[in-house]
């Protein structure tokens, strides 16, 4: 079968909160004394995090101290980090909206720092020139921790289970997976899909042997990592594999403790921990002995703008009179001033988002804008808007309204919503928000604009927001519809060159004349990137990270096996 050898080198490698330090500390005592659900049997994590630690270690961590092991270290993250279903890339280990290296399971590629492909398992890749089949070599070294190897029968049964079961990620694409013989796998597609590397990246394999109902709680895998204990609402404790083909993590056991924000602070406050999360609302406190770590993402946060005018259907209202106008849409766009914004929202903790792909391979420069109110305003005068007695603008008896929706539950997107608000203002739109439950807000955001939470390490997410679906000819998440950017992106997903489908996905975003950038269509503005933040102990030296995805969780330790004490 003549194809496309993928050559890729080898890779693996202003909104302030006052805590004192008392109630913190007394904070992380009763945390860690009682765990999630107190009681005599939670306060056994607590001991043995500590006795993991080298000879007085507990004594150390307690007064704040370095600790003098340097093989170990425990990291917070929040709950929402827990993998509710278990460590099983079929239930969204490592996959999902929080995407990252599955550490327990190996993957055939990775994402490099630039976010182009590089190979884990993997040692050679190539697509037939219909991109109808991959055929994938794999390393014959790789055994899994009970000791028996990896092969590809192994790789063709996780891919193929993922297809039948997997409750996160889209299989759809994938007709069937079959070994050809021990170290070679071939997947054979339901239709071409160039970023299939992409999808290889975040699939960790499973052991056809050892895989049963009890797999998320007790996995085997043959990544950097093996999972000694899990105690649910509490803790995950991550030691070496010993029998790692590639090199011997610098940690050699990594303890992850699950916490909320304040607790993750007093556990700092109290020399807990050794890396912890945070938020922007604690990045103007001290903690002795630790610094501040701010990681750059593409953890975007934006919201929809409804392209077409109100209509209903099937007892569903899609679309918006004012902002189905696109001079309206680029107005908006324009209007945010995103530096003053994340001054005020992120305490200068973030970065101008233009598109939910920034310095992605796949993005597009063309999206960034300039202009500001002064074009703002020209363009919804052109558009027929005029100040009415009060100063908001009125055009043919409407005002310019608009309701910004938000996740109630989350007080940054309130805080990006309340800003937004209050900056349209300044252009003669009457803006409010409203919190609201995701059980109502899918359907809300067909006719008003949702403050959104997106960014991930593939193109495909592009095409989840922005191509049409079967059936309604509008986009998922807002009414939008473009045959020109459908047509792109469906060139770039049928494209058999990985690197050659980026400039497609460029041109989806701007070609000179149509796109969903600034200039074009914009049926969604951005906002910001958050920066995940982290205190960070002295002495610990965190690996140089990549860009992080959509979600404040396991990124961090994607190269935790490369993390030392200094």
């Amino acid at each position: 079968m003549a194809g496309k050898r993928i050559d890729i080198r080898l890779y693996h490698g202003k909104r302030k909160r006052r805590v004192s330090a008392a109630a913190a500390c007394l904070a992380a005592c009763a945390w860690f004394a009682a765990g999630c659900g107190g009681g005599a049997a939670d306060s056994q994590p607590v001991k043995e995090v500590r006795e993991t630690r080298a000879g007085d270690g507990a004594q150390a961590l307690e007064a704040g101290a370095p600790s003098k092991s340097r093989n170990s270290v425990i990291v917070v993250m929040s709950p929402n980090s827990e993998p509710a279903a278990g460590f099983d890339p079929v239930y969204g280990w490592g996959a999902g909206e929080h995407v990252h290296e599955p550490l327990i399971q190996s993957t055939l590629t990775v994402t490099k720092p630039d976010l182009t492909i590089g190979y884990d398992l993997a040692t050679d890749i190539e697509v037939s020139e219909d991109g109808m089949a991959w055929t994938v070599s794999i390393r014959d070294d790789a055994r899994f921790s009970d000791g028996e190897r990896l092969t590809a029968e192994d790789v063709a049964f996780t891919y193929n289970l993922l297809r039948d079961s997997s409750s996160v990620n889209d299989f759809t694409m994938l007709k069937e997976a079959r070994a050809l013989d021990d170290t070679t796998v071939e997947f054979v597609m339901e239709r071409p899909f160039s970023i299939w590397p992409y999808t290889m990246a975040i699939t960790g394999i499973v052991p056809e042997h050892a895989y049963g109902p009890d797999y998320g709680s007790h996995p085997i895998g043959s990544g950097r990592y093996v999972l000694k204990r899990w105690d649910r609402g509490q803790q995950a404790i991550l030691e070496a594999n010993p029998d790692y083909y590639g090199d011997a993590p610098n940690m050699e056991q990594v303890t992850v403790l699950f916490m909320e924000e304040d607790a993750a602070f007093a556990a700092v406050l109290s020399g807990q921990a050794d890396a912890a999360y945070t938020a922007a609302s604690y990045a103007d406190q001290e903690a002795a002995g630790y610094s501040l770590l701010a990681c750059e993402t593409v953890d975007n946060r934006g919201f929809n703008l409804p392209a077409i005018e109100a209509e209903e259907r099937n007892g569903l209202l899609i679309g918006n009179d004012f902002t189905a106008d696109v001079r309206v849409r680029r107005a908006i766009n324009l209007a945010i001033d995103r530096e003053e914004m994340i001054a005020n929202v992120l305490n200068g903790y973030g970065k101008p988002a233009w598109s939910v792909c920034d310095k992605a391979p796949w993005y597009n420069e063309a999206a960034e804008a300039s202009g500001g109110r002064e074009e703002a305003r020209r363009l919804l005068t052109e558009a027929g808007w005029a100040p009415g007695e009060d100063g908001i603008l009125v055009k043919d008896g409407m005002r310019a309204e608009l309701t910004f929706l938000y996740a109630a539950n989350d007080s940054v997107r309130q805080a990006l919503a309340a800003d937004t608000a209050n900056q349209l203002k300044e252009i003669g739109i009457d803006a409010s928000i409203r919190g609201v439950g995701w059980d109502t807000a899918y359907d809300e955001a067909q006719s008003q604009p949702l403050m959104w939470g997106w960014g991930a390490h593939t193109p495909m997410e592009l095409y989840n927001i922005y191509h049409t679906m079967e059936g309604t000819g509008l986009a998922a998440y807002s009414p939008y519809a473009n045959a020109s950017v459908d047509a792109y992106m469906d060139e770039a997903l049928a494209s058999r060159d990985l690197e050659a489908s980026y400039e497609l996905w460029k041109k989806a975003q701007w070609d000179g004349k149509n796109g969903i950038t600034a200039q074009g269509d914009i049926p969604w503005v951005w906002l910001v990137n958050i920066d995940h933040l982290y205190w960070v102990r002295d002495g610990l030296h965190v690996a140089e990270q990549k860009i992080h995805p959509h979600g404040h969780g396991w990124s961090i330790v994607n190269n935790v096996d490369q993390w030392e004490w200094r």
